[in-house]
């Protein structure tokens, strides 16, 4: 696809906050996708080409967030590859399945974790990890695999969802958000081979944004380690909001 100076700047503008937001809390895709969409990519191709770009921003997340010792690969690494499957079993079931069916679960999920946060006011200030009993593993790892499912069928909140699963089992903030990362990277590259299988991925968007994304990373996941968990909980809920209304639009309006 050709590319003009004005689809050039929007690119790189939205790739850098959308990734500066995603960093600590996710939620970036709803500011990189619908840039994609405005500047005439059709919708499968706006997912698929977005998904390029996440994961470089993703990539450098998960690295800086490593590097400042917040992310836990003993745990992270037996579940990596079942999230990297689960992810391209969803990427390629979006092509068989409208994904907009789930819309409706999708905001009361969203809408119970806004509640569930606001309410433990000090959740997440501190690190208090429960023990992984028989329970609690099947839980978590039971939620991770299907966030990957998810991520790669529909994907709005992924790192949210993720975060939120992180905090029930007694992460701090940084730590959930740095591990959450590692998870949404793993499970935006499974779907992003699966997109370049179909052939769906414009590189010459992506790979503008994705550069951009990798910028606007770098310099969020710093200023998340600076500033901290009370931050980083405040641009959580603040973030959740956006995502509940704007499914909510979406499926009632939009």
């Amino acid at each position: 696809m050709e590319m003009d100076l004005f689809t050039c700047i929007i690119l790189i503008f939205f790739g850098f906050v959308g990734a500066f937001i995603n960093a600590t809390v996710g939620g970036g895709g709803l500011i990189t996708l619908p840039a994609l969409l405005s500047v005439g990519l059709p919708p499968s191709a706006a997912i698929a080409t977005n998904k390029l770009a996440a994961t470089m921003g993703n990539l450098t997340s998960t690295l800086t967030f490593f590097k400042a010792g917040k992310v836990d690969l003993k745990l992270m690494g037996p579940i990596i590859p079942f999230v990297f499957i689960f992810s391209m079993l969803g990427a390629f079931t979006v092509h068989l399945i409208d994904s907009s069916i789930l819309t409706p679960l999708i905001i009361v999920m969203l809408i119970v974790v806004l509640i569930y946060t606001v309410i433990k006011k000090n959740w997440g200030s501190t690190e208090d990890r429960k023990p992984f009993t028989l329970k609690n593993g099947i839980l978590f790892v039971g939620s991770m695999l299907l966030l990957g499912f998810y991520d790669g069928f529909f994907g709005p909140g992924t790192g949210s969802f993720i975060i939120f699963v992180f905090l029930m089992m007694g992460f701090d903030f940084l730590q959930a958000a740095g591990n959450a990362k590692l998870l949404n990277f793993t499970s935006n590259i499974a779907a992003l081979i699966m997109f370049l299988i179909l052939g769906e991925v414009v590189f010459l968007y992506g790979l503008i944004m994705g550069l951009s994304m990798i910028l606007g990373a770098f310099i969020g996941t710093k200023f998340a380690l600076k500033k901290g968990t009370t931050f980083v909980r405040i641009l959580f809920i603040v973030m959740t909001i956006i995502l509940i209304l704007k499914n909510s639009y979406d499926y009632f309006i939009g």
